[in-house]
Order: C-alpha cells, then structure tokens, then sequence
C-alpha cells in the first residue's frame, strides 16, 4: 500500500495560465483522507521528454504517483506513452475499454466512434483499468516495481469521478481497511490559533488523522480514519470529534456543509427567521454569497448596498454625527445599518412577521458584523479570541474577524480601529 504520493499534471495551458490546476488540489484532499501523504505536485507541459524526466524525479521521491491529463486521442495527448516508457511498461489494447468508448460515442453522441480515438483504448500491460462512465477517456493504475502510477483524465469533472469511485476504493482494497472522513467548518480563529487550541489532537497516531488548511474566511479540519468497515471507522473519530468540539465550541459552526451560508440559510430556515442585509465595503457580498444556495428566497428577503456615507444617510438613515463621530467602519454604525435594513424590508415585504438584519464594515484589519432581531443597545465583544457576552436584547451575534480591506477607499475609515480578538457568530 502506498503511503507518499507525488501529484503530476499533463498540459501546456496550466503552465501558460490558461486553465487552473484544479484538480491537484481536489486529489490531495482526497489522498490525506485516505492516509497518503503527497510529497509534491508538479506541472509538466505536453512534451514527451520532460514528462520522461518528470516520472524519472518523481518515482525516486514518492511511492503513489497521480497523472492527471493528456490522456485523450488527439497528438498532444502523450502521457500513457511517455509515463510507459520511463517505468518500462508496454502499452496494450483492452477490447472491453473499445467496447465502453463506443457504446459511449453511441448513448451521448449518437454516432460511431471516431477511429482515432482508438489510441485511448491502449493502456499499460497488467493494469486495473477504471472506466469511464462520464466520458471517453479511461484510466488505470498500475505497478512497475516498487512505483505504482495512476492515469486520470484532466476534465475536472472526470477526474474527480475516477478519483472517487475507482481510484479511492482501488487504494482501500490493496490496503484492506475502509477510509471515512468528516470535514469540520470553523470560523473566527486563524489556522494558528487552531494549531494551539488542538495541538495534541493534531499529533495523533498514523490510522487517524486531523488535519487543519485555511480557506478564505474560515479554517477547516479534515477529521480521517481507517478501520474494517465504515462503522468501526465511525467509531474512532467519535470521541475525537467530540473533543474538537468540546474545544472550539462557538468557532465550529459546521460539518460535512458546503459553508457559513448555507449554514445561515439552514438554521434560519429551520427557526422559522428571515434575513435582510445592510452592507458597506463588501459590496453586495454577503447577499451574492447567500443567494447563491438554491432555496435561499425562502429566507433572505433581500439587501441594501449602502457603500458611501450620503447612501448610508439617504437611505439606511445612518445619524450624520453618528458617521462623523465613529466613523463609516465601526461597530456603532454597523448597528445603526443593521436596525434600518430591519425596519426596511419588514415594512417592504408585510407579507413577512419580523427579519433578521445583518450590517457589515471592514476596516483595514477587522470586520464588524451585527446580526440582530429587535432593538439593540451595543454589540457583544471579546478580548484575546473568547468568545463575548453580547449586550441588549436578544442580540443574536456580534463578531469581527482578520481581514484585508476591499475599498480603502470606503469614507470613514479608520485603520486599526476596534482591535479587539475574534467573536464567533451565534446563530
């Protein structure tokens, strides 16, 4: 069973910029939870001598190594040939492989199979092959001494099916043992702060892993075991996952979900609440963020992009002292945003009993979020990353988080202002 891996993608236009090499990113999260380490990614152009060269490095670094791309029938598509060569492998035909590629070209494009593009049906002697029901390209892996090599498409969507329904259950045969994973959300600590909080859980045996990787905006922890079967691996995480929990409280909003909104999206739905938005330099973010969830009209109602001070008078009704004295980027003016949206869009939508209202601002290094229900009277906030005790009544959450500014030029700004710790959302 291979343990390191090293990732290798096949294309010109990932090296000229042309195309994002998605798909390295998407199998080395696939590859960790499986408990493969990957060593490296590298990037090889559609040039069969430095391929050679590359597969030469990689195989003497790394015991699993992943081809994604140049797999195709057309004459860049090199990379079976040139990867055959340096393993000394021989290509062969697989007639069942012609057999799926011409039902394929017959359900999808109502037609007979193009004879050039036999050459996909040639793969390495000896090889388990993985067929491709979202495509035409197959791939396959096989062994050539103590190297294994796996070929994958490069069309992201056909990569990421091979690498979850025939790579992923192909490693977990020749290991014997079943992998599962959970993937916790936090937001409102950095991934360092993190580390600190879950340093012993982090340094944990090699059958279990718990791995941190910042996004934009949050952190994530990829929770993994292996075990004889999916209950036996249920089991191991439980208590680990319990005591993440325990740790983090408020900071983990979520498990095994797409993201903050639709985590937002959900528990509104599920309390019965709905959602308006009052928002300065994100622009109109927040709303793009949320309504980008299928479903989200059944609770967002909609939103105010107040990005200058006059709209923020005009339109949000934000007090001109109130500006002139905290400033467009402060807590005090998120509230006041927050409390207008409010009264707004209950009064534009009658059909709706009561809205949430969220106001956001950010200042160079801070975010100053209020989500509230009535009236409020301040905002909750914390020192040194605790969560705080929010004031007024029924505050629903009042947080700020690390961040770069998105309009310097946002009047009122005040660099620096409100330096206190992170306060995670409560929901």
């Amino acid at each position: 069973m291979p343990r390191t891996a090293e990732i290798i993608a096949v294309g010109s236009e990932l090296l000229t910029g042309g195309v994002t090499n998605t798909n390295a990113a998407f199998l080395s999260r696939l590859l960790t939870a499986a408990g493969v380490e990957v060593l490296y990614h590298t990037a090889v152009d559609d040039d069969a001598a430095r391929l050679e060269k590359a597969v030469t490095i990689a195989k003497g670094r790394a015991e699993l190594l992943v081809f994604t791309g140049g797999l195709g029938p057309t004459y860049d598509d090199m990379t079976k040939t040139a990867v055959c060569a340096a393993l000394d492998t021989p290509l062969v035909l697989h007639p069942e492989v012609v057999e799926d590629m011409r039902r394929y070209f017959d359900r999808v494009f109502r037609r007979e199979m193009p004879e050039c593009d036999m050459q996909q049906a040639y793969l390495p002697e000896g090889c388990t092959v993985f067929r491709n029901p979202v495509g035409t390209a197959p791939g396959c892996v096989f062994t050539a001494g103590k190297t294994t090599a796996a070929l994958l498409p490069g069309v992201p969507h056909e990569c990421s099916y091979m690498a979850e329904h025939c790579l992923l259950p192909w490693l977990e045969q020749v290991r014997g043992q079943t992998v599962r994973s959970h993937t916790l959300h936090i937001f409102g600590l950095t991934e360092p702060q993190v580390q600190e909080l879950l340093d012993d859980l982090l340094r944990r045996e090699a059958d279990m892993t718990l791995a941190p990787y910042a996004k934009p905006g949050e952190v994530m922890l990829q929770l993994s075991a292996r075990g004889a079967d999916e209950r036996a691996c249920e089991a191991r995480m439980a208590p680990v996952l319990a005591e993440v929990r325990a740790r983090l409280g408020a900071y983990l909003y979520g498990a095994d979900v797409s993201g903050l909104e639709e985590t937002v999206l959900t528990l509104c739905r599920e309390r019965g609440l709905t959602l308006a938005a009052a928002e300065s330099c994100t622009g109109g973010l927040i709303a793009k963020r949320l309504t980008d969830i299928p479903g989200a009209s059944q609770v967002f109602l909609g939103g105010v992009v107040s990005y200058t001070n006059h709209v923020k008078q005009q339109v949000l009704h934000v007090p001109e002292n109130l500006l002139a004295r905290c400033g467009a980027v402060s807590a005090e003016v998120a509230r006041a945003m927050a409390k207008s949206a409010k009264k707004m869009i209950v009064l534009a939508t009658s059909d709706k009993v009561g809205a949430n209202a969220v106001a956001s601002s950010f200042p160079l290094a801070s975010v100053h979020t209020v989500i509230t229900d009535k009236d409020l009277t301040r905002t909750g906030r914390s020192r040194r990353g605790r969560p705080g005790k929010p004031g007024g009544h029924r505050v629903r959450g009042a947080f700020r988080a690390g961040g770069r500014d998105r309009a310097a030029s946002d009047p009122g700004r005040r660099s620096g202002a409100h330096p206190d710790a992170v306060c995670p959302p409560r929901f």
